[in-house]
């Protein structure tokens, strides 16, 4: 036990402990100290300092901080809890010491509201002793004023009162001892701050030195304040808006008169009306987010991800992409060349919840073998001649999105065993390097092809044919569908007007029923190139089409087998697809693509053609002429 608990520290009239702050431990208490938390010495000294500060800690650490850096501090805003009770808001004072090489803290702290009331006595005992003949000529400076205007007062709705320069009340109209719930005897000569504006809408202390209505008299000018509380005598808010006008007397300030209003009703006016102003904007947002969907309906009934169209057959396709697109499902896209297979691979992606994230595309069809393994899984630097540095593969691209493989059917049959072992575990090695890498990727795929035929050939793993058709979705040729024609051909017509810088331009509706006509075996794609190359040769603002219906169907050619089909084998079956394709672009001096290409000749894509093509290592360019 330190030196100050003495008789001296034990009998003072102010409550004391001395603390060490660094170790949280109560060292002395006097007598008044264990009054005021009702506990004997023994027990305070054996309880932190902190246990009485209850939620104030934050504070208390700032303030003994600031104790320790300047030797003293003082703070009126902390509270102290006793044994029992609510927390006590207290004035208190520290003090530093040094004992034995020890930093120590002599705290002194008094209940802050008692002595609020003493200072308020003492001021008014200080203001009677000031002199008889100065407060009777300040009482006489509120008394005329009163008198001169006791019909004003007595008239106003407003509540007015007057305080002289010490803050104590000289008189109240009608109209504040209504709003108040004070009698006027109740108030007069009581300081009227402590009574009514003590304390802010939140419930804390409101300083008198923060308070607009003394800061009026003290500095003389007239304060106006919009939003306020006052508290009536039963202890209820009242929301006030008020003006604080300095009173003079021989160019002395003598006090205020302060007029102030209920503006309970007027700021529950305001709420209501901010509440209607925010329901009328919900409303807003909830029309147009009703707005929006029906936007949505009507482009997932019109262009679901620019998937045009009306008919049965696109509903089922648009029904289908929003069944598949929540969920990792793989999807096996199937139909004739131009169907639009890809749209529907980019509607499934872009509704899904990784469309945040890439939709990597492969063509499998111009992937060379050879290439195969590097373009899909990667390689690492010398792998191989040529790898001349790390290369990702397109399923560490497409991780955490979607890898689209388009003509599936392509893929060698000697490679689709790896592909399987990818979609099964999620994993695979880059060409040349020995770590394992995990992947997130979603599977969707495309073909003209039928696999399942393919797979009774032999020329499809059943295994990878299975894994790839857990959800199929047939894109239906555009004979099939012709009710979407005009549709197509109007967007199509849009996007080619633009393109050739042509406006005014449209489609009749007997050519429409041209196109109806049409067989379309280029399907949505021929469509397309057809309109554009009608809005170049426009003349006028009507397309044409008659052409189409013009130009006779194909016969489907009939080859009739007689006796035992010839068996080629593998080197026969190249060198006759070889022969195939020479014949082909020499029919068409060279030409792939485009209607009157080889590869329309061949009945397979210009892209097929053109990876077969340098597999072969063939040079379309020989037979130009």
């Amino acid at each position: 036990m330190y030196q100050w608990q003495s008789i001296g520290f034990w009998t003072a009239p102010t409550p004391m402990m001395v603390i060490t702050p660094h170790t949280n431990q109560i060292k002395a208490a006097n007598s008044e100290a264990c009054k005021f938390l009702e506990q004997d010495l023994p027990s305070i000294l054996r309880s932190r300092v902190t246990q009485f500060f209850g939620d104030n800690i934050s504070h208390l650490i700032v303030f003994t901080d600031e104790a320790i850096t300047n030797g003293e501090a003082s703070s009126d805003t902390m509270y102290l809890s006793a044994k029992q009770g609510d927390p006590v808001r207290i004035e208190l004072a520290a003090f530093r010491h040094t004992v034995d090489d020890e930093v120590v803290l002599t705290l002194a702290f008094q209940n802050a509201e008692m002595l609020t009331e003493f200072r308020e006595r003492t001021d008014a005992q200080r203001h009677y002793r000031s002199g008889l003949g100065h407060w009777q000529r300040m009482s006489k400076v509120f008394q005329e004023f009163e008198h001169e205007n006791r019909l004003l007062l007595d008239a106003a709705g407003e509540g007015i009162y007057g305080v002289d320069a010490n803050g104590l009340t000289t008189f109240v109209n009608p109209a504040a001892e209504r709003i108040l719930g004070w009698q006027a005897d109740e108030l007069i000569g009581r300081n009227m701050h402590s009574l009514i504006h003590a304390h802010h809408a939140d419930g804390s202390h409101f300083h008198v030195s923060d308070c607009p209505i003394y800061q009026a008299f003290r500095e003389g000018i007239v304060r106006n304040v919009e939003d306020d509380v006052f508290w009536s005598k039963n202890g209820e808010p009242i929301d006030v808006e008020y003006t604080s006008t300095p009173i003079k007397d021989n160019g002395h300030v003598a006090g205020a008169v302060i007029i102030f209003r209920d503006v309970t009703e007027k700021k529950n006016a305001q709420q209501e009306l901010l509440n209607a102003l925010d329901e009328v904007e919900q409303l807003k947002q909830r029309l147009e987010l009703e707005n929006a969907y029906l936007q949505e309906e009507l482009n997932s009934e019109f262009n679901h991800h620019q998937i045009i169209g009306k008919s049965s057959a696109v509903q089922n396709i648009v029904q289908k992409i929003e069944m598949a697109a929540p969920t990792d499902v793989t999807v096996l896209v199937t139909g004739e060349s131009g169907t639009g297979k890809e749209l529907i691979a980019r509607a499934i992606h872009e509704s899904s919840e990784r469309s945040k994230r890439s939709l990597i595309r492969v063509n499998c069809a111009a992937i060379p073998s050879e290439l195969f393994e590097s373009e899909f899984f990667g390689h690492a630097k010398g792998s191989f001649t040529g790898a001349t540095s790390d290369r990702p593969g397109r399923f560490e691209l497409a991780d955490g999105g979607t890898l689209f493989l388009d003509e599936v059917g392509e893929i060698p049959l000697a490679l689709q065993g790896k592909l399987l072992r990818v979609l099964q575990e999620q994993q695979f090695e880059r060409i040349g390097e020995a770590k394992t890498r995990n992947v997130d990727v979603r599977i969707i795929t495309a073909t003209n092809r039928n696999l399942k035929e393919q797979v009774d050939k032999g020329k499809f793993r059943e295994d990878l044919y299975f894994r790839l058709c857990v959800f199929p979705i047939e894109s239906v040729p555009l004979r099939e569908r012709t009710d979407d024609i005009p549709l197509l051909a109007q967007h199509f017509l849009n996007k080619a007007s633009v393109r050739a810088n042509k406006t005014g331009l449209k489609i009749s509706l007997g050519q429409l029923e041209h196109l109806k006509q049409y067989h379309w075996p280029g399907n949505i794609r021929e469509l397309e190139n057809i309109i554009e190359r009608q809005v170049i040769l426009a003349q006028g603002n009507t397309l044409n089409f008659e052409e189409l219906v013009q130009q006779p169907r194909k016969p489907t050619k009939v080859i009739i087998e007689s006796g035992e089909p010839e068996l080629l084998a593998e080197d026969s079956l190249k060198q006759q697809q070889r022969n195939s394709m020479i014949t082909a672009l020499q029919l068409c001096n060279g030409k792939v693509f485009g209607d009157d290409g080889a590869a329309k000749l061949l009945g397979i894509k210009p892209t097929t053609l053109a990876s077969r093509l340098k597999r072969f290592k063939i040079d379309k360019n020989q037979y130009s002429n």
